[in-house]
C-alpha cells in the first residue's frame, strides 16, 4: 500500500502562481495524487483512502474509508464520517460523525462495540457524534474539512 504518483504529457505542469504547492506536489515528474492505494497483479489500482485522510493514533495508521465501511453496515447508520481528532497521548482519535437513520434509535456505546467487533480494537471510533446531516459540496461530497474544523483541528 503506498501512495499512488503518476507521469505523463497529461499531468500539470504547476500550480499557478504557487511554487510551494508545485514542488510539493511534483517531483521529478511525477504527480503526487494524495491517493493511497495497492496495485494487484495484473496492474490495476484499489484506491483505499486519501493520504490526508489518514488518521495517526500512537503510531498507528488508520484508514478512515475502512472505519466507514463498517459504519455503513450497521443498521442505524444512514451516512457517516470518520476523522481523526487531536488526542493528548496518541496524537489523533478516531472520530465517527454519524446521520442515523430515521426512527432508529442508537447511542455511542452501540456504535463503539459494533466496530470493535467488526475491526480491530484501535481502529474502532472513540469518539462519536451524532448529527443531524454532515456538510456536504455542492456536488454532494462530504466535507471532512469542516468536519475537521468543528473538531478543532484545522484541514
Amino acid at each position: 500500500m503506498g501512495e499512488i504518483v503518476i507521469k505523463g504529457p497529461n499531468v500539470m505542469k504547476e500550480y499557478y502562481r504557487n511554487p510551494e504547492a508545485t514542488a510539493a506536489a511534483l517531483v521529478d515528474g511525477w504527480l503526487k495524487t494524495g491517493d493511497v492505494g495497492v496495485m494487484d497483479e495484473e496492474g490495476y489500482f484499489q484506491l483505499v483512502d486519501r493520504l490526508k485522510d489518514m488518521v495517526n493514533s500512537a503510531g498507528l495508521k488508520i484508514w478512515p474509508r475502512e472505519v466507514e465501511e463498517v459504519l455503513y453496515k450497521h443498521e442505524a447508520v444512514l451516512e457517516c464520517a470518520v476523522i481523526g481528532v487531536p488526542h493528548a497521548v496518541f496524537g489523533e482519535s478516531v472520530k465517527a460523525c454519524i446521520v442515523v437513520r430515521p426512527g432508529v434509535e442508537v447511542c455511542t456505546e452501540d456504535i463503539v462495540t459494533y466496530c470493535k467487533a467488526q475491526m480491530a480494537d484501535y481502529k474502532a471510533p472513540r469518539i462519536v457524534e451524532f448529527m443531524e446531516a454532515l456538510p456536504k459540496s455542492p456536488a454532494g461530497k462530504i466535507l471532512k474539512t469542516e468536519l475537521r474544523k468543528a473538531s478543532g483541528e484545522e484541514a
